[in-house]
């Protein structure tokens, strides 16, 4: 028997997608693989709120990850008969209308009476962006100071980071599929914990265990075998990997396990790569529930392809609300040369320094050009020097600035290199550079008492 195999009620919560693109069949393999509660679909990155906030621009009825739709499609039976129950943030901006294309689906397979859907909103504040403003919250960005106010022509979302209550409360209204805007990762999983162990609102070390439970699956299989840096070459059948369940306690210590006959591997050295990813302070991982403190986190085998996590202690939140902001700032193009052998690395510096004294005698001055040689210094920079004589180098050179017509012009400047320029160009990679607009990231605290979230059970 081992440590945590004592008999006591255990929650199971499933992760089937880590971020929106994730892998359209791991949420179908996740409930039919063996038994699980609740399955947690986490969508949503900093990025991905401005890409559906465009959407929505486009089309009312949009701005919500539409992968959701499939996902769901391909469980129905587990949530309509089983009572597997489905946690996810897939509402993106606009959750009314993602849980309207769920209830599409349900109708389409004949099992609209078996599910009710919750839907979580107040997240998006940018409706309110002006009313803040007046009202004294600055929304200062959290790395410079400078107040919203600044670029605020320029905001296209504005969501906070919600925590897990509005979750429990739909889940206590008997929803089987809740469907939120901006939470939090970790609250996905932590929700049902909480909601099934009637933990306390100020027990903080079971909620901060279920926060460390949330973000040691939040990232799919990036904890069980994906991504993974320990022992990378030995992990088995990652064609086949096994994406990671959340065996949680009352007492607040959880293991993470996989189904049996899966690829990839959970063991300590995954989960603690996990634990340690986009970590900050590991003193004070900050929540909307709880502060969570990674250094108090124990974390032990307890057989194959399971880990045991436990001891894990937290303290109140602070009165604040994180809010990720995402404001236009100007447009980039990048393009691409391929050289081949002999003297690769020194035919792409020279087409580097061509098209840049033909950019300066065009006059196009622009806020930052940036060159990277891919396949000498790309990815680690001068630390790791430039190889000997390497077969082939990637040329890529990006530019941006504020003047869309000037970065017009840069895209046309790429592809005469490959017959006026340095020899040997072996491809022209995705053909005449596009010009695209920035979409920069603006974070920002605001106080929790003016976030004020809706649940509604359709």
């Amino acid at each position: 028997m081992s440590k945590r195999d004592t008999g006591d009620r255990v929650v199971r919560v499933a992760s089937g997608q880590g971020f929106w693109g994730d892998w359209l069949e791991a949420p179908k393999r996740q409930v039919e693989g063996g038994d699980v509660d609740y399955l947690m679909l986490d969508y949503l990155a900093e990025v991905t709120m401005s890409i559906l906030q465009k959407q929505k621009e486009r089309d009312p009825n949009m701005g919500y990850a539409r992968d959701f739709v499939g996902a769901i499609e391909s469980v129905l039976p587990a949530v309509a008969t089983r009572g597997v129950r489905v946690i996810a943030n897939a509402g993106g901006v606009n959750p009314p209308a993602c849980a309207a294309a769920i209830r599409a689906v349900a109708q389409k397979h004949g099992v609209s009476d078996a599910i009710r859907i919750g839907v979580v909103t107040g997240d998006d504040l940018l409706p309110r962006i002006d009313e803040l403003i007046a009202g004294g919250h600055a929304l200062a960005n959290m790395e410079t100071g400078e107040p919203l106010s600044t670029v605020r022509d320029r905001v296209l979302s504005a969501n906070a980071y919600i925590g897990s209550t509005p979750i429990i409360e739909a889940l206590q209204r008997n929803a089987n599929i809740v469907i939120t805007g901006r939470s939090t990762d970790t609250a996905l999983t932590m929700a049902p914990l909480r909601h099934e162990f009637r933990w306390a609102d100020d027990d903080w070390d079971k909620l901060a265990a279920g926060i460390v439970a949330g973000h040691t699956i939040e990232c799919g299989a990036q904890c069980s075998g994906g991504n993974c840096l320990y022992d990378w070459q030995t992990i088995p059948d990652l064609a086949n990997v096994g994406y990671p369940i959340v065996e949680g306690h009352a007492d607040g210590s959880f293991v993470i396990y996989k189904h049996p006959n899966t690829g990839g591997r959970i063991s300590v050295p995954s989960v603690t790569e996990q634990l340690v990813y986009e970590m900050g302070d590991p003193n004070s991982y900050i929540t909307p529930d709880v502060i969570a403190d990674f250094t108090s986190i124990q974390v032990e085998a307890a057989g194959e392809n399971r880990v045991w996590l436990f001891g894990i202690k937290g303290r109140p939140p602070t009165d604040k609300l994180k809010v990720s902001i995402a404001y236009r700032a100007g447009y980039k193009a990048v393009g691409t040369l391929v050289y081949s052998w002999p003297d690769a690395y020194e035919k792409a510096q020279l087409a580097d320094r061509v098209l840049r004294e033909r950019l300066d005698r065009l006059g196009l001055q622009f806020d930052h050009v940036l060159t990277e040689f891919v396949g000498v210094s790309a990815t680690h920079g001068p630390l790791a020097g430039p190889p000997h004589d390497p077969p082939e180098v990637q040329f890529r050179i990006g530019v941006r600035g504020t003047d869309k017509a000037k970065l017009e012009r840069f895209t046309r400047e790429i592809a005469p290199l490959v017959l006026n320029g340095p020899p040997s160009v072996t491809g022209f990679a995705g053909g005449r550079p596009k010009v695209e607009e920035i979409v920069a990231y603006w974070p920002a605290l605001v106080d929790k008492t003016v976030v004020q979230t809706k649940v509604e059970v359709v």
